[in-house]
C-alpha cells in the first residue's frame, strides 16, 4: 500500500466582521488540529465602484486589499497556535458572499468543509446560513459539507465539541 497523496483537509471560514466569526474560526481551528487539517479564511471585498478613472479604481482596490489583509494578519498567530499550521488568507472581490464562496470552492478542491456560525440574539441564523440551508453547497461539481456552529458557544464548549 502506498502513502496517500491526498492533501490535508482544509476548513474554510468567512471573515465577515460579525461577532459570531470568532466561534466559527475557533471551531475550524480545533477541528483542523484534531484531523491534521488546515484553515483558510475568506474575506470578501466589495467591488470598487469608482468608474471614471481606472487608475483610481485600481488604487482603491489595492487599498481595500491591504486593509483586509491588515485585519486578518492578527489572526495568524492564533491559527498557528491552534492548528500547528500556517493559515491561508483568501481575499476575493465579489458582489456577494455566495458568489465568492462559489468561486473559491470551485477553484480549490482541498477545501473539504465550510464552517459558518449562526447569528445570535434571536436574529435568525443569518442570511448566508439560511441560503445554504435552503439551497445547499454544490459548487465545482461536488457537494461540500457545511458545519454550522452556534455563534454564542464559549471557548470551552467549542473545545468540548471539536
Amino acid at each position: 500500500m502506498t502513502a496517500s497523496t491526498t492533501s490535508p483537509r482544509k476548513f474554510l471560514v468567512i471573515a465577515d466582521g460579525s461577532g459570531e466569526f470568532a466561534a466559527a474560526l475557533r471551531f475550524a481551528c480545533r477541528r483542523a488540529r484534531s484531523t491534521g487539517g488546515t484553515v483558510a479564511v475568506l474575506r470578501v471585498l466589495a467591488p470598487a465602484v469608482f468608474e471614471h478613472w481606472s487608475g483610481v479604481r485600481g488604487e482603491i482596490e489595492r487599498q481595500a486589499r491591504e486593509e483586509a489583509l491588515a485585519e486578518l494578519e492578527p489572526l495568524a498567530p492564533l491559527i498557528r497556535r491552534e492548528t500547528g499550521q500556517e493559515p491561508e488568507f483568501l481575499l476575493l472581490q465579489a458582489d456577494d458572499t455566495r458568489d465568492a464562496l462559489r468561486r473559491v470552492i470551485s477553484a480549490d478542491r482541498d477545501i473539504k468543509i465550510l464552517v459558518l456560525a449562526a447569528a445570535t440574539g434571536g436574529r435568525g441564523p443569518g442570511p448566508l446560513v439560511t441560503s445554504i440551508a435552503r439551497e445547499g453547497v454544490r459548487w465545482g461539481g461536488r457537494n461540500l459539507p457545511v458545519t454550522v456552529v452556534p455563534g454564542d458557544l464559549s471557548d470551552a464548549e467549542i473545545d468540548d465539541l471539536a
